[in-house]
């Protein structure tokens, strides 16, 4: 079956949802319909016009969630302009070789972003522009964007005398096999790559979402989304956004950094219909409002009478459900592995949580499946759309490099031939996860292959696995594990929190990390068992999915 164009699903889109609210401004409070985002993407597309813009040009946007960001992203793209977003969370020099490597003509950017630009290190731009308040912030040479957004409204009338209608709206033919995204990784190895994403992958995501599963609007049904996480990584702007918009959701934008407090105010605001996240989020308000209530003595005890222990999980899942705004279909889980001990307690209590894994390069998914279907520690089962391959002699059972291929795969790094070639096993994408695949395609992931470490004796252990055991452990926020002199050593960035409210001081601390160790210990393997603990007074530091930069501590 043929597929639908891309860049026409947004003109779709507008044409059936004129009338219906599209995008919402949780700060400002301030509302558009499709009919006036269409609109606004139209004045966008008359500047680009005015500025001699061409189809394929790259234009670079950075800055906060809001539906000025969003509406920019589909401006650029369905005039037919290649959008190079950029996570605001990057350093400024790495947002100014982002905007140089991508050949960008134009940046639109956030003005907390700007100040922090210097200019003459992007001084290839024709052009800067804020999406705070949209105005010129920067012109090159020769260039006269001021005039140009003095006459843009006049223009825009001259343009559509009888108003702006639906008929209006009509979108560049460009061929789904064309790039429309060129999105830089921020991966945990330090070294950030351009994906080139064309029409063909993001459509095998968008079917797939419209085709097999509930997290999208259907025909009299439009979903509400509360979007939080970062819409310049592609986890985020493929579902969170894109798939919304093209089925008519209306959502809203948090614009405020989703803090566990700021986020449960909102969800009891908004009521989300579908909530996309990270598993960080989701363990975080389990170890402040589920482990405490699990703790209790009257708990416990009820636990143990069976004719008690479903009312006490009816009564945790009723408390997590009401948490989360109370009326969702399901929380997707994503971006990183969930922790065992918190995916087997929501299993048990039958908590509408599903999980699914992907990567940039395949715009995200690989691998998704709704919340009856989920099987604890999977990632979800591999798309229709995509097949996979696992590098062993027993993929069931042993681990290996997971393979790809299909329409999710991007074209390549942009660029980076070196790094494509690199990436590609002939047609199959290499993912450097490792995993099994069972007869039903779940996927298992077990860890990342460069973060493998290898035993004395030649085993393989993969220290994610460990880290979740350790940080359901007391007074462990964060953790990594590395090898140091052929032992495994767990850096861990204590709960201060936890440890002010306990009054445990510095001293007790090491006794309490050494009482963890011999925990741990317990529950692993003999070859995997940790040798020593060392406190880190500062979180570890984090890519935009919230993954620690491993590459830092390696070497410590």
């Amino acid at each position: 079956m043929a597929q639908e164009n891309f860049i026409k699903l947004f003109e779709k889109s507008f044409k059936e949802n004129w009338d219906h609210l599209a995008m919402t401004d949780y700060v400002t409070k301030t509302d558009y319909t499709y009919k006036q985002v269409a609109e606004e993407v139209a004045k966008l597309h008359l500047l680009f016009e005015e500025l001699n813009i061409k189809p394929g040009d790259h234009i670079s946007l950075v800055g906060k969630n809001t539906p000025m960001w969003a509406m920019t992203f589909i401006a650029v793209m369905t005039y037919g302009a290649v959008i190079v977003p950029i996570l605001q969370d990057f350093h400024p020099d790495d947002i100014q070789h982002v905007v140089n490597h991508s050949d960008s003509t134009f940046l639109f950017l956030s003005d907390n972003v700007w100040e922090n630009i210097d200019e003459s290190k992007v001084s290839d731009l024709r052009g800067i522009f804020s999406i705070t308040e949209f105005r010129c912030l920067y012109q090159g040479p020769g260039e006269s964007i001021q005039k140009v957004m003095k006459q843009l409204d006049a223009l825009f009338a001259a343009r559509y005398p009888n108003g702006f209608s639906k008929e209006d709206v009509k979108y560049i033919d460009k061929d789904n096999s064309e790039m429309v995204v060129l999105n830089y990784t921020s991966g945990s190895t330090g070294f950030s790559k351009g994906v080139m994403l064309n029409g063909t992958n993001f459509m095998g995501n968008i079917e797939f979402c419209f085709n097999h599963t509930k997290i999208t609007s259907k025909t009299g049904d439009r979903k509400k989304i509360l979007t939080f996480l970062p819409l310049a990584h592609v986890y985020g702007c493929t579902l969170d956004f894109l798939a919304q918009v093209t089925s008519g959701s209306h959502i809203t934008f948090l614009n405020r950094v989703p803090s566990p407090k700021i986020l449960l105010k909102a969800f009891e605001e908004i009521k989300p219909d579908v909530i996309f996240t990270v598993p960080l989020i989701v363990e975080k308000v389990y170890k402040s409002m589920v482990l405490p209530l699990l703790e209790k003595t009257s708990t416990q005890t009820a636990l143990a009478i069976p004719t008690l222990n479903e009312k006490v999980y009816s009564e945790i899942r009723n408390k997590l459900y009401s948490a989360f705004g109370g009326r969702f279909i399901e929380i997707v889980l994503g971006g990183a592995a969930i922790n065992k001990e918190v995916d087997e307690f929501l299993a048990k209590i039958k908590f509408p949580y599903t999980v699914g894994y992907g990567m940039t390069e395949c715009a995200p998914l690989i691998s998704y499946c709704s919340k009856d279907e989920h099987k604890i520690a999977s990632a979800g089962i591999l798309l229709s759309n995509m097949e996979a391959k696992i590098m062993s002699e027993d993929p069931a059972n042993i681990a290996g490099e997971l393979l790809v291929r299909g329409d999710n795969v991007m074209i390549g790094y942009y660029k980076n031939e070196e790094a494509t070639q690199a990436a590609f096993d002939g047609e199959w994408l290499r993912t450097g996860d490792m995993a099994t695949m069972d007869s039903e395609n779940h996927i298992f992931l077990k860890g990342r292959c460069k973060n493998m470490i290898l035993g004395a004796s030649g085993q393989n252990i993969y220290p994610e696995a460990i880290e979740a055991k350790m940080v359901n452990l007391p007074f462990i926020s964060e953790c990594v594990v590395i090898a140091r002199d052929a032992k495994l050593v767990a850096l861990v960035y204590p709960d201060f929190a936890a440890m002010d409210e306990s009054n445990v001081n510095r001293e007790e601390l090491d006794v309490i990390m050494e009482e963890n160790r011999k925990t741990i210990n317990k529950t692993l393997a003999s070859y995997e068992a940790i040798n020593k603990i060392v406190i880190f007074p500062n979180e570890f530091e984090k890519t935009a999915k919230k993954n620690i930069k491993r590459y830092l501590y390696e070497g410590l």
